[in-house]
């Protein structure tokens, strides 16, 4: 009763909004939860059926369902939620921040009591703040959350060893001799894109070469992109020995253009990945990546998000693997 005299709005009202049910619009739940939290109240189904043990649901954002990388997270996320007695819900974002939080709100009014997200932040801070806020509520009324591979969230966060990865991988070209290098960089504005961008960079700057001669092509964080990059940097940089797609399905990509104009790999065109998705050793010829422990970090993330909470955000880092395989080779002569 506090809550809705204080929001200005009927018990009922205040109710739906705490609740997450239908029948008020989001600018009016979203005042009633702002009041709800300045006055400590805490709305118990998220926090009574957890500490309870009893069975509850997890909700999963990630970027594209359909990624290895996405489903080998989730894949531990899930394995965590069996052990709990936890059901899994899975939404997908495709990388647009606005969908992003329709989802986690969708998520919220379905009564979750865990929202996980996986996948990269982005770099305007104004983008992440609606979001940011969004489950900063969540948690005053009792939600627990984690996430994936996001600086800015403010909640407890499994953050991949990407600069250091991007490092690994331009360290280990330029140590093969290769001086022409250009990047499959991904959708521009992401944080993961701009982290493993700037461990490529260290790497060449380590050897006193200059990083604004190198090409970088930024398309979708797909396969697809890394066909169009591949096809793009084969035009306009001919002269290009390696090919650094910051992540697998971009790899992919680059190696399907490469073997269809019979460039062959890595006889002619180096290429390396990221993240060691699990065909990433059986594809011909298997890619030289950076590995991370995308399974565990879903584990990581859930077992975060069903700790006690914590009055500062815990972080985990996750390290990395260079994993050298048959795509890399010293440049043509």
């Amino acid at each position: 009763m506090d809550v809705a005299e204080a929001a200005g709005v009927s018990l009922a009202t205040a109710s739906r909004s705490l609740t997450g049910r239908d029948g008020v619009s989001e600018e009016v739940a979203s005042r009633v939860r702002q009041v709800a939290a300045s006055l400590g109240y805490v709305v118990n189904p998220y926090a009574r059926t957890l500490a309870g043990g009893a069975s509850s649901s997890v909700g999963l954002v990630v970027h594209q369902v359909d990624d290895p990388y996405f489903s080998e997270i989730a894949g531990g996320v899930i394995q965590v939620a069996g052990e709990q007695g936890l059901m899994v819900q899975i939404c997908h974002s495709g990388r647009d921040p606005h969908y992003e939080l329709r989802q986690i709100r969708h998520l919220i009014a379905q009564r979750v009591g865990v929202i996980i997200i996986a996948g990269s932040g982005y770099d305007d801070p104004r983008t992440e703040a609606e979001t940011k806020a969004e489950l900063t509520a969540f948690q005053n009324l009792g939600g627990r959350v984690a996430v994936i591979g996001r600086h800015a969230l403010g909640v407890d966060a499994v953050l991949p060893d990407n600069e250091a990865g991007g490092f690994a991988l331009g360290a280990h070209l330029l140590s093969l001799g290769h001086r022409h290098l250009a990047v499959a960089a991904g959708t521009g504005g992401l944080t993961t894109v701009t982290d493993r961008m700037a461990g490529v960079l260290r790497a060449l700057r380590s050897l006193g070469l200059d990083p604004s001669s190198l090409p970088v092509v930024h398309t979708d964080f797909t396969r697809d992109g890394g066909c169009r990059a591949a096809e793009q940097i084969l035009r306009d940089h001919p002269d290009t020995t390696a090919i650094i797609a910051l992540n697998d399905a971009m790899a992919m990509g680059v190696l399907s253009v490469l073997r269809g104009l019979k460039i062959s790999v890595p006889k002619k065109m180096s290429v390396v990945g990221f993240d060691d998705v699990s065909v990433a050793a059986d594809l011909a010829p298997s890619l030289t990546t950076v590995r991370l422990p995308m399974t565990d970090m879903g584990r990581m993330a859930l077992e975060l998000a069903l700790k006690p909470p914590s009055t500062r955000a815990r972080r985990r880092s996750t390290g990395h693997t260079l994993v050298v395989r048959d795509s890399t080779g010293p440049p043509r002569r």
